[in-house]
């Protein structure tokens, strides 16, 4: 009959789950996106990892309204005829809903403004500490300093590369190469390959790379399965030297966090300079070209060579409370094995964060990342509104029941390294185990 509906299981969806046939379903509708997955602006992993699936709450938490509109050209004429939504669901869509008629997603305030200057400040007087002074502590303060500058500038990256810091898509594009590529050395394009997938499968062992830190770190013995990653398409080898480094992971998490960012200038050369599908490639090496012109004529003028490691050891330093603070929020939750299913994308964001409690005075400090569970949920939200939120995020997981944990700093730190000594002591007894079965 002519304008009836068709209708596909849920099951027949699930067979069209890769990236040479890839559907997806947004409210009860079911589209083809196998083509466009391949120029999302997000990359093709995050529509991967939920396809042949609804993927509605998904879809609601990183695209705005005016997305919407563009959805029919994918539309397959079928819908899911078992679809239904779950009670969490239809509460935080309602809550999504609520904050986008107040206008919450365009309020930024003058965040950006107040961290552009506090930024450009810690940035001169780095420069002024090296260029107009001999004393080797001033140096050192510089170095600080600059490693300070960094982190707040990630924040601004991480802002903008969830469109929320500029007015306009171009404006946010040149404000991510400026702030991650041309200042800090770490590709916007790398940040968003791996970014978007942790969002996606916050705290899936498998799937999320932000837990996938072999043979340094493992936060589960399920890592000592060597376990395919996923996301990087290859095995996550746990051999002699991986059990022997988290055997004392507890101990050794804090200096590795005071080096971390070598391996992140590592992984954005492995990017840029890898095979794959980069979007901006060209502009994405422009921009680390500039940070290895600046960063290392700052460091020649220092006076001596002992000066300028030491200069470099204190900046990449003072970046570790972000990578401990990176850690905290996800470190010590809940993880599971497998893709993210788009039914309980609520409920796995609860279990998988974990946020930091603080005055408001130190939002400036956490970049408004302390509120990791509310950035999750509503990753668009400027960073301003998350303390506003907070709220209704709690009381909507104490009506379902699912946890909102909000730790102190220092608590959320002794929490994190309980983790990693009970994975340590665990990989202790297969390496003792290891001994005794072959001498």
């Amino acid at each position: 009959m002519a304008g009836e509906k068709k209708y596909i299981s849920q099951e027949e969806l699930k067979e069209h789950n890769k990236l040479c046939d890839l559907w997806i379903s947004i409210q009860g509708k079911v589209y083809d996106v196998t083509d466009w997955a391949k120029q999302h602006p997000g990359g093709d992993i995050p529509i991967l990892n939920l396809a042949g699936q609804d993927a509605t709450d998904a879809f609601i938490a990183f695209h705005p309204g005016t997305v919407w509109q563009h959805l029919d050209q994918f539309f397959t004429g079928y819908y899911l005829k078992d679809y239904e939504v779950s009670d969490v669901s239809k509460d935080y869509r309602r809550l999504a809903s609520e904050f986008s008629k107040l206008g919450l997603f365009d309020k930024k305030e003058h965040t950006v403004i107040y961290s552009l200057c506090f930024v450009v400040l810690m940035f001169a007087a780095s420069i002024w500490g090296i260029l107009g002074s001999n004393c080797f502590w001033v140096h050192m303060g510089s170095g600080a300093l600059l490693g300070f500058a960094w982190i707040q500038v990630a924040y601004l990256g991480h802002d903008s590369g969830h469109y929320n810091m500029m007015t306009t898509r171009g404006f946010n594009k040149m404000a991510q190469i400026l702030a991650g590529n041309c200042l800090t050395g770490i590709s916007i394009a790398w940040w968003k390959w791996t970014h978007n997938a942790h969002h996606i499968a916050c705290n899936s062992l498998d799937y999320d790379p932000d837990l996938q830190h072999l043979p340094m770190f493992a936060v589960s013995s399920n890592l000592f399965h060597s376990m395919t990653s996923r996301f990087y398409g290859r095995k996550l080898t746990f051999d002699p030297i991986a059990r022997f480094m988290v055997s004392y992971q507890h101990f050794t998490f804090y200096p590795v966090m005071c080096v971390a960012r070598v391996n992140l200038f590592l992984q954005t050369f492995l990017l840029l300079f890898s095979k794959r599908r980069v979007p901006d490639r060209v502009l994405n090496i422009l921009g680390i070209l500039v940070f290895w012109t600046w960063f290392p004529l700052l460091i020649s003028c220092l006076p001596n060579w002992t000066e300028r490691v030491l200069f470099v050891l204190a900046s990449f330093s003072v970046t570790s409370i972000q990578h401990v603070q990176f850690c905290l929020n996800h470190f010590a939750a809940n993880v599971y094995v497998g893709p993210p299913k788009g039914n309980d994308w609520f409920e796995k964001q609860t279990s998988g964060t974990l946020d930091i409690s603080c005055s408001t005075w130190m939002d400036w400090f956490h970049g408004g990342l302390q509120f990791q569970l509310e950035h999750h949920l509503f990753p668009r939200l400027p960073r301003c509104n998350l303390r506003k939120i907070s709220p209704l995020v709690r009381d909507l997981c104490k009506k379902h029941n699912l946890p909102y944990r909000s730790l102190s700093f220092f608590e959320a730190n002794v929490m994190t390294i309980k983790t990693l000594r009970t994975a340590a002591m665990q990989a202790r007894d297969l390496l003792w185990e290891a001994v005794n079965t072959h001498g």
